[in-house]
């Protein structure tokens, strides 16, 4: 019998682990809570970066080997279990990613008008958890903390034109929200220097080329940097881009964005003790060996919006081992393993669940390699789960009485063409819907 791989998450670490495993031979049924494949690519790359998107192609190919099969709108962990699964499965692969903010743990982190990047971004994406969500965009100034690309994907979302939005996949919800904001000046928050700064050249770049909005950096914000000239050419790159800012005159664009470095968030302010925001108190801090050192300085800065991207931690799914410090599972080399080391024979992780919120989505496939070339070498001693009903169309079966709203890929390929037909009159790629149970039902 062929052994069969449940692959949890379709995002691009879950594709690139089914890819690798249905090349060695072993049939891969991947699953989603969602109806809809693709993960972060569909629910989290920004809207304005359809080229990003277009690795999507990738994974249609790993759609339609004929060992693959696809069930979407399953919770693992409610609909079925874990124990169910290895009952079923030579191998569970975990691709589920991180999908909790990380805390800044800061006294009023949790006032009206201070929102996880996480939720934010999935709200502009369209992802139906966030789709009722409601964000306060009447004020003219938002904080972003966070040096990272996510950071730049928010920044930018709140600046960029109308019409720079209209011919994107973003949600028609978001359209209309981020068309009427009042949001006019970005302040962009790193606590350490330029150099540290963990954003890519084109997402930096892209800052320079917006319709509306001018840079602002003031060039003794530079300075931490100086010692930083023998880093990566990352690096080097992002110094010159960023120099090339200072030094560039305002042109009266209607909005700014403003990069702040070396500045740590030490308090949230609002009006009362659970009153909206109306400011951010940080440190003014000075960057030693690469480190983040208070001045013992601090600044005040006014505003009525805070989105968090510090980065994301993972969720625990019942019975899987979990790291709860660094929010991953609990895996070596991708082998999900007890707090004492012992190995969970036939588990595995990959992807930023694995290893962190790191990379870029390439990252992704050398991620899933190194994972499953360990669960070959199981596989080849022998040291594989033996389920004890691994029938094929039996698990299908049992999973249309579990789930009756189960999404196949023939079901996905339904809404994914009914999308694609909204967008078209509007020169979009796609109108994303946002209801699970009109998914599910373009699915049937």
């Amino acid at each position: 019998m062929t052994a069969r791989a449940a692959v949890i998450g379709a995002g691009p670490s879950g594709f690139y682990a089914a890819e690798h495993l249905l090349r060695e031979g072993l049939a891969v049924d991947l699953y989603d809570a969602l109806p809809t494949p693709y993960g972060l690519v569909r629910a989290g790359v920004a809207p304005d970066h359809p080229k990003i998107k277009s690795v999507t192609r990738i994974y249609e190919k790993t759609a339609q080997h004929p060992d693959f099969r696809f069930f979407g709108a399953v919770q693992v962990g409610a609909d079925v279990t874990r124990e169910e699964l290895l009952d079923r499965y030579h191998a569970i692969v975990y691709a589920v990613g991180t999908s909790s903010d990380k805390a800044l743990g800061i006294p009023g982190e949790r006032r009206p008008g201070s929102v996880a990047a996480a939720e934010f971004v999935a709200w502009y994406n369209g992802h139906p958890s966030y789709a009722d969500e409601a964000f306060d965009l009447s004020s003219s100034r938002a904080v972003v903390i966070g040096n990272g690309n996510v950071a730049l994907d928010v920044t930018r979302m709140l600046v960029l034109d109308p019409a720079e939005l209209a011919p994107t996949d973003v949600a028609d919800h978001a359209i209309a929200a981020l068309a009427g904001a009042s949001v006019e000046d970005v302040v962009v928050l790193g606590r350490r220097g330029p150099a540290q700064a963990s954003f890519t050249t084109p997402e930096l770049r892209e800052l320079g080329e917006l319709t509306r909005a001018d840079v602002v950096l003031d060039p003794a914000g530079l300075e931490p940097a100086a010692e930083a000239e023998d880093e990566s050419p990352t690096v080097r790159r992002n110094l010159a881009l960023l120099r090339e800012y200072a030094a560039r005159p305002l042109t009266g664009k209607s909005h700014r964005i403003e990069l702040r470095f070396a500045r740590s968030p030490i308090e949230i302010l609002g009006k009362g003790e659970d009153g909206r925001v109306t400011g951010v108190r940080v440190s003014v801090n000075r960057v030693e060996a690469g480190r983040a050192v208070p001045t013992g300085d601090e600044e005040i800065i006014p505003c009525g919006l805070v989105i968090r991207a510090v980065g994301y931690r993972g969720r625990r799914l019942p019975g899987v081992p979990f790291d709860e410090r660094r929010g991953l599972i609990r895996n070596d080399g991708g082998r999900v393993c007890e707090e004492g080391g012992s190995p969970c024979t036939g588990e595995y992780a990959v992807g930023w669940i694995k290893r962190g919120p790191s990379g870029v989505i390439g990252t992704n496939k050398k991620c899933a390699a190194e994972t499953v070339g360990g669960l070959l070498e199981d596989l080849g001693r022998g040291q594989l789960d033996e389920p004890s009903a691994p029938d094929g169309e039996a698990i299908e079966a049992w999973l249309r009485g579990r789930v009756p709203g189960l999404v196949t890929w023939h079901g996905w390929q339904a809404i994914d063409a009914h999308e694609r037909a909204l967008g078209a009159p509007q020169g979009r790629p796609r109108v994303k819907l946002v209801r699970i149970a009109e998914m599910q039902g373009l699915a049937a």
